[in-house]
């Protein structure tokens, strides 16, 4: 009996009991299929973090306040931040940017309200800073911020609540009892689900000092590099500065002490540091998703061994024609593979669909890698798992074969 032949037994014994082979495939379907989308999710999750922080450019750094240490006020100021453009102290230092921020502010139009999840106070630098541009409009001046004019420039999920089908630019909205003139529209920017990058507004400073945060301390400082490579020089220039206006010691001057006042976030650390905690997470989730692999393989032995003993005579017969414990052991594997291979080829289709659905607020971004892994654990567990039943089958004898009942 050629190997053709035996597969073409094998496909007639699946054949023989479609339910039972098709919950047993239903088994690989999920394991292979949860393996596919759970990496997926990780991939997807780790890649709108990642843009997130690219966004801010890797040519920045925040400075925030910790409110520890020093010897006197550890708040930042608009003071500090002016000190920081120094080109004898910080000469890498290209913009500063201060920020003052309301976690929630209401903007009302014509009788429409709508809740902006950050409302940004700042200079015009902070746009080329935190690659944030200006899609519509213009953004505005340094003469508003000294005048403190109450212009705005609005995100892209403003403008559809606020003005449905109408032009923003120039109609006033009201902000705390207070009215601003829309200017400008930000470009639209990718979120991770968990917050809208565009529920956003930016005002000059001194506006939203007025009518929102008040003249207290500043929210953080954006402070932009002249070169990429200059990152970590702007963060020592920053350092030092700051820690001539907060009377730090110099034991704590790098700022990234316990007892130092401020703290720095490079936005080059903190991508490599989140790219190394999206991995660990990936494949976590791809262990988790894999014991539903195992479960579908213990089916798989689970339904061969019934397999083999509900066709005993069968093997006898065989057997007793001169069919070898090769061929009885390879069919049995062939099976059991089979069944393997097609759930999880059905599996992977299951994934490739369910990947153009948003699954918890998050993109799934399929890797070809975790596919091909999937599919080879899958026909791995289909040999392994289906070895037991195929040795079964084969040291069957044929006298007790067939005198099975």
């Amino acid at each position: 009996m050629n190997f053709f032949e035996v597969v073409r037994f094998s496909l007639r014994g699946l054949s023989a009991n479609k339910l039972r082979s098709a919950l047993t495939m239903l088994g690989i379907l999920i394991g292979v299929a949860a393996v596919i989308l759970l990496v997926a999710v990780g991939n997807g999750s780790a890649k709108a973090i990642s843009d997130r922080i690219e966004a801010l450019g890797t040519n920045t750094i925040t400075v925030m306040s910790t409110g520890r240490g020093g010897s006197s006020s550890t708040a930042l100021t608009k003071k500090m931040a002016d000190a920081l453009i120094d080109p004898e102290l910080a000469p890498d230092i290209k913009s500063v940017s201060p920020v003052v921020s309301a976690s929630s502010a209401t903007m009302t139009y014509e009788g429409s309200d709508h809740s902006v999840s950050t409302f940004v106070g700042t200079t015009p630098a902070w746009f080329a800073a935190s690659s944030t541009p200006v899609e519509k409009g213009a953004s505005f001046t340094e003469d508003d911020v000294n005048q403190g004019r109450r212009v705005v420039v609005i995100g892209q999920t403003v403008a559809e609540e606020l003005f449905p089908g109408v032009d923003p630019i120039d109609k006033q909205v009201t902000v705390s009892g207070a009215l601003f003139t829309v200017v400008g529209v930000l470009k639209e920017k990718s979120s991770t689900g968990f917050q809208d990058s565009n529920d956003t507004a930016v005002a000059p400073l001194t506006a939203v000092q007025q009518v929102l945060a008040g003249y207290g301390s500043l929210t953080s400082i954006i402070v932009e590099a002249k070169d990429p490579d200059k990152v970590d020089a702007v963060q020592s220039e920053v350092s030092t500065i700051l820690d001539q206006q907060l009377n730090v010691s110099s034991t704590s001057s790098s700022g990234n002490s316990n007892s130092t006042p401020y703290r720095i976030q490079n936005a080059s650390s903190l991508l490599e540091t989140q790219t190394e905690t999206a991995d660990t997470f990936t494949t976590l989730l791809g262990a988790v998703a894999a014991i539903s692999l195992l479960v579908g393989g213990i089916g798989i032995t689970n339904i061969m061994l019934v397999t083999v003993t509900e066709r005993t005579r069968e093997i006898g017969i065989r057997k007793a024609l001169g069919a070898p414990r090769r061929t009885i052991m390879t069919q049995f594997l062939i099976e059991a593979t089979l069944l393997s291979v097609l759930g999880g080829a059905l599996g992977v289709a299951a994934a490739l669909i369910g990947s153009h659905f948003t699954i918890v607020g998050v993109k799934p971004v399929i890797v070809p890698s975790s596919i091909g892994l999937a599919v080879g654990v899958s026909i791995a567990i289909g040999l392994f798992f289906g070895g037991l039943p195929a040795a079964r089958a084969a040291r069957l004898r044929p006298i007790d074969a067939l005198r099975y009942e």
